[in-house]
């Protein structure tokens, strides 16, 4: 069960201890990765226990594949796709969903993904190698205000006209294949960056989640696990940037507020629409332990609610 567990899974036991596992349980886990966090998962299950993973990239995948368990599922498919995948698999309502966001460790240190700036690598970027474009195919093409708006909204990043500018003057020249070109055009229209931190460091992010629609996904699939969690069924998120995070907080908190009525409207407080999630506790940052053990989850944050209503 520990093959290809090459990555630091962050959060690990506070986020299985936060999903309050039954052994008899229905779960699924919409990021699997390596599978950190669905061994422990599975660790916790009993025999009439029931596992469904799913993952959009297929290295991720092959890792799941290779896993012999009566109680496991691995799907190759994005959480964004998982009404349709609990509708394949027969399942109406589950216990918990762990949706475990970003790239992960393996992507970002094989060199081929594209991910990291620090490799000289070709600039794909893509989730799933399988489909879609690539990061330099649609630098090749993609409209100079789009792509200015792409790097201002999904990287934050305050030179994002300047970048955008120099990409497209950049390719008339020659095209952007790798990215060690990138992080090249980057630098040079950067005027100012934060200590420690690489240039291209935002850029390489914004391209990222656009073209891996991370958000749009996000935000499509939260609604999806309400309706598919049992009454007292957990969801457990972890984000790793304030973009994910403030998508993930605005939901579980209109979800536990309930339908708003105008004010002054005459009703019972029994009447009075209740939420369909309740918070759990506060949100989970890495301790410093962790933290000093696996740098990369400095930014890691951990949201949890648990279905409320009758489902």
């Amino acid at each position: 069960m520990s093959e290809g567990l090459a990555h630091t899974t962050v959060l690990l036991r506070e986020a299985v201890e936060a999903l309050a596992i039954k052994p008899d349980g229905t779960y699924v886990d919409g990021t699997f990765g390596r599978g950190g966090h669905s061994a422990q998962i599975l660790k916790r299950l009993g025999a009439g226990g029931k596992l469904i993973a799913m993952d959009k990239d297929p290295a991720a995948v092959a890792v799941g594949k290779g896993w012999s368990d009566a109680r496991f599922c691995m799907v190759h498919r994005s959480f964004a796709q998982m009404a349709e995948v609990l509708r394949e698999q027969s399942v109406a309502r589950v216990d918990g969903i762990l949706l475990d966001l970003g790239v992960s460790s393996p992507q970002l240190d094989e060199a081929a993904r594209g991910f990291s700036f620090r490799f000289d690598a070709p600039l794909d970027m893509r989730m799933d190698v399988s489909s879609g474009m690539t990061a330099a195919q649609w630098l090749a093409t993609v409209d100079e205000n789009l792509l200015r708006e792409v790097i201002r909204d999904y990287g934050e990043e305050r030179f994002a006209k300047q970048i955008a500018r120099a990409i497209v003057a950049a390719r008339t020249i020659e095209p952007i294949h790798t990215t060690r070109q990138l992080v090249e055009l980057v630098s040079k229209a950067v005027r100012t960056r934060e200590a420690g931190q690489n240039p291209a460091t935002r850029t390489f992010q914004a391209i990222r989640i656009y073209l891996n629609q991370e958000l749009e996904e996000l935000a499509r699939v939260l609604p999806e696990c309400v309706t598919h969690l049992k009454t007292g069924g957990r969801l457990v998120v972890i984000s790793f940037h304030s973009l994910e995070d403030r998508i993930v907080k605005h939901f579980m908190r209109e979800m536990a507020e309930g339908d708003k009525l105008p004010r002054n409207v005459p009703i019972r407080a029994s009447e009075v629409p209740q939420g369909k999630l309740n918070l759990i506790g506060r949100a989970v940052h890495v301790s410093g332990a962790e933290l000093q053990a696996n740098p990369r989850a400095r930014s890691a944050v951990m949201r949890v609610a648990e279905r409320s209503d009758v489902a």
